[in-house]
């Protein structure tokens, strides 16, 4: 079947991209034949490295190429008497294209071989070694079967290994899968197949992925489920109809770390419920304390300051109710944008925190939408109609139902202490468990208004009704205006000018609308909304014109770069500390971070004294290998801030919300 993939990917190259085609000695993944020592010893082994850098947006395979895809194949030219071993692989990464998974290499790596040589051979023999290597190099788009012909001469000597030379070999060497020393077990029941791996409670292991060497197994595509109970790690996914009489492939750890194993049919738990309780309720607390935090981040308060207003309006009556009907708005919304998320992943899509904001379309709909709350704050018109979806400023359970949802919508971008945790937890937790950690999101987001609602004490609190309300009424359509000019600026950096302009001209478009039916309410018209409803739907026809634009690097910091696992790599071989942030054009706590904090004069010369290393990952455009590492940190999305000390290949998580103390001490003053 993989072949089958080989040749048709091969066909549709050849037919629909011409242009891809190499020029003669040109190919898109350079590979040079470095030997560990070129005077190796008679009757010893000597180590062959092939040196493999991809172009950028190019990427080779590992020798199990997953979905679709080859394994490179070595044809060997060698004198006599000497043999080659099996190429040895460096952990890969996964690559989800079409629904398709492939096992890959994006970056620079390095594949391991081995030679035998026979003994007996005299001190100076020359060992002419030539190889040519059948490989396959794809893009997102296209694929390009490639050869490479390499060529060295060894030299009979003692064998002795320079030591830049073995300090090179020592690091692709730590790119190989360890053998694990135990075996592991495996079990298919109801069509899910779970592995079981002996591992030390103690030992660290992030982002746990098994890469199957055993084709027919496990569905390559199907998301895979990681969770430890004492010395045991145990990995759920999908199992595909073979029965193989046994497993090996490699369980990856985190940062390039991975395990070879070989496991055998036997019995395999299921991860202890007890277990999962445990995390669920530790997840849940966070998220709640999560939720109440995010009251007071800069992305809410415009629109908790609407139920402010409505509680303000209602006094001591009905308060209750409308408590309640925010809670209810509020804790449905998490749960739909939880269940929406928990299914995207489910199907393969590396999709975090604040997903739906990714889109422009998105982003559209809710700048009109808060262009509308704007102006009826300020006056222009009356949302008369009761129980319109619109009716956020109004008294009632309705109204209060709304603006908890609305609340709740908007706050995806903020990511507050706690909350952050809270919903990594949430990704690796059974459905139920994550759901309940949502649920405890919005239950935090509303504990206020609750706490309103319910305690006599704090209504009493509450400023008695009066004419100062249309004031404080003009006073909150500030924000609101603040709110939507913040969103064209998003739409602007997802869409270009291009989308901006079609967002900025559906937002007038709309604002005539409503002012048209401002004016004939005031006269007292019949079907006054008319105008405005048109000029709605003509507003929101925007959507099926705005597009993604390319996303552009969002380095402030000068000398920042954008961040990649490989570049972050070379630079902790060098022993430079690195700061790593992850931002999005639409994570308001992220540019509050950024203005107030990361691009100010203070850090920066901190940050050029301590020779820090910057390194920027945007996830405004939901860039799926920026999310793999961002879960691999217990994160469901951003910001993420990870430094790392000189010579440290663990980071330091910090908090979420930044204080220039903070970069300044850890950069040396």
């Amino acid at each position: 079947m993989r072949l089958v993939s080989f040749v048709l990917m091969t066909l549709m190259t050849w037919l629909a991209a011409p242009a891809a085609a190499q020029a003669p000695g040109q190919r898109h993944i350079a590979i040079d034949l470095v030997a560990e020592t070129e005077r190796p010893a008679a009757g010893g082994e000597v180590t062959l490295a092939f040196v493999s850098r991809p172009e950028a947006g190019w990427h080779g395979y590992w020798q199990n190429p997953g979905d679709a895809g080859v394994e490179t194949q070595a044809h060997w030219t060698l004198p006599a008497g000497v043999t080659a071993g099996p190429i040895q692989y460096p952990v890969p990464h996964r690559l989800l294209i079409a629904g398709l998974m492939n096992y890959v290499y994006e970056g620079p790596f390095t594949q391991l071989a081995t030679l035998k040589l026979p003994a007996g051979l005299a001190a100076g023999t020359r060992l002419p070694v030539g190889v040519k290597l059948d490989y396959l190099v794809c893009t997102e788009e296209i694929c390009v079967p490639e050869s490479a012909t390499l060529a060295t001469t060894l030299t009979v000597g003692d064998g002795a290994v320079p030591p830049e030379r073995r300090a090179e070999f020592d690091g692709w060497r730590r790119a190989l899968p360890k053998p694990l020393g135990s075996q592991a077990s495996f079990a298919v029941e109801g069509g899910t197949f779970r592995l079981g791996v002996p591992f030390p409670a103690g030992a660290a292991a992030k982002d746990v992925y098994f890469f199957p060497l055993t084709d027919g197994a496990i569905d390559y595509a199907a998301p895979q489920k990681m969770s430890r109970g004492g010395d045991l790690l145990v990995v759920e996914t999908r199992a595909k109809a073979g029965k193989p009489a046994a497993v090996e492939g490699i369980l990856a750890t985190g940062e390039g770390r991975g395990f070879a194993i070989r496991a055998m049919p036997g019995a395999v738990a299921a991860p202890k419920q007890a277990m999962a309780w445990d995390t669920a309720l530790a997840a849940f607390a966070g998220a709640v304390l999560g939720g109440l935090i995010l009251n007071i981040m800069p992305c809410v308060f415009p629109i908790l300051s609407l139920k402010a207003l409505s509680l303000a309006r209602s006094g001591g009556e009905g308060a209750r109710g409308e408590a309640l009907a925010y809670t209810a708005g509020v804790v449905l919304v998490c749960v739909a944008l939880g269940a929406i998320l928990l299914a995207l992943r489910a199907g393969g899509a590396s999709a975090g925190w604040a997903f739906q904001l990714q889109d422009p379309r998105v982003i559209l709909v809710l700048l009109l939408l808060v262009t509308a709350i704007a102006f009826n704050l300020a006056g222009l018109f009356e949302l008369s109609a009761p129980g319109a979806v619109n009716r956020l400023a109004a008294s009632g359970k309705g109204g209060a139902f709304a603006t908890g949802a609305l609340a709740a919508f908007v706050a995806t971008p903020c990511t507050g202490p706690f909350m952050g945790a809270a919903l990594g937890a949430a990704l690796v937790l059974p459905w139920w468990g994550a759901l309940a950690v949502f649920a405890g999101l919005g239950l935090g987001l509303a504990l206020p208004f609750l706490a309103i609602g319910f305690l006599p004490a704090l209504r009493r609190r509450l400023p008695r009704p009066g004419p100062w309300m249309e004031t404080l009424r003009r006073i909150l359509s500030v924000p609101m205006f603040l709110t939507a000019l913040a969103l064209a600026w998003v739409l602007g950096r997802q869409a270009g000018v291009d989308g901006m302009t079609i967002g900025l001209a559906a937002a007038a478009l709309l604002a005539a609308g409503l002012w048209w039916t401002g004016l004939r309410q005031a006269k007292g018209r019949t079907l006054a909304w008319l105008p405005g409803t048109a000029a709605a739907v003509a507003a929101l026809a925007g959507i099926a014109v705005v597009t993604r634009a390319p996303a552009e690097a969002a380095a402030q910091v000068a000398g920042a770069e954008p961040f990649s696992e490989t570049r972050l790599a070379r630079l902790q071989a060098e022993g430079r500390p690195v700061f790593a942030y992850f931002t999005a054009d639409w994570c308001l706590t992220c540019k509050v971070n950024e203005k107030a904090v990361i691009e100010t004069a203070v850090v920066r010369k901190a940050l050029d004294r301590g020779k820090v290393a910057v390194l920027v990952g945007d996830w405004t455009d939901g860039d799926p290998t920026l999310g793999r590492f961002i879960e691999a940190h217990n994160r469901a999305g951003v910001p993420l801030y990870l430094w790392y000390a000189g010579g440290s290949s663990q980071p330091e998580v910090l908090p979420q919300v930044l204080t220039q103390a903070m970069l300044i001490e850890r950069a040396g003053g």
